[in-house]
């Protein structure tokens, strides 16, 4: 998955929930510059960010592997 769509995905699920950009970065214990970047489709961002923010948002994170 592209980063501005993981990105996209992200933020429409903050919005869902009503939290602010802040108030997410500071319950997955992350910066809120690392959040507004990923949320524009910016940076690299790692696992462990990513499943921070996943258990925040009440998400999962799945892998798929393509063959061929």
């Amino acid at each position: 998955m592209l980063v501005k769509q993981l990105g996209e995905i992200i933020k429409t699920r903050r919005k869902e929930l009503k939290i602010t950009q802040p108030h997410l970065a500071e319950l997955a214990e992350i910066s809120t510059n690392t959040l507004y970047k990923l949320e524009r489709g910016q940076g690299n961002p790692s696992l462990e960010v990513l499943e921070k923010l996943a258990e925040v948002l009440g998400m999962e994170i799945k892998l798929e592997v393509k063959k061929g």
